[in-house]
């Protein structure tokens, strides 16, 4: 019996993981300054554009788990940076808000990020970043059709 071996100098997933690791790395770079990490960015950038989220879904989108959203949420709303209710309006799920603090943090914050993001595609072509955000999604889809069927 053969065993296939992933040849790590061709692999697309290699060379995925390695652009998220250094996508990472200068993302925790920009951020410290702030007072931030990637995953607490993550969530005021979520409840920036889609506010009222509550902790599973931010969870999701973060793309942490739902334990570490709650560390998370409590640290920000410790500094200030969100409100929560302290019950339910409806159901379990505490809608959050950012607070005006937040939303100036946010704003520094996404700045940072546009320009890691700006520095990490200056090597591709015009077209490029658009092309790769689709074949990247295209990619996501696939295997996550893959795990859904």
């Amino acid at each position: 019996m053969t065993q296939e071996r992933v040849d790590l100098d061709s692999s697309v997933g290699y060379a995925l993981k390695q652009a998220a690791a250094a996508l990472r790395s200068a993302m925790d770079a920009a951020l410290r300054p702030l007072g931030l990490n990637v995953p607490q960015y993550a969530c005021l950038e979520l409840l920036g554009q889609r506010p009222g989220l509550s902790a599973a879904e931010l969870a999701r989108g973060a793309f942490v788990t739902r334990q570490s959203m709650h560390t998370v949420l409590q640290g920000l709303q410790d500094r200030g940076l969100l409100a929560r209710p302290s019950t339910a309006p409806h159901g379990r799920a505490l809608p959050t808000q950012l607070t005006d603090q937040g939303a100036r943090l946010l704003s520094q914050a996404s700045r940072a990020i546009a320009e890691v993001e700006r520095r990490m595609l200056h090597a591709l072509p015009a077209s490029g970043a658009e092309r790769l955000r689709q074949d990247l999604t295209a990619c996501a889809n696939a295997l996550n059709t893959v795990e859904d069927g």
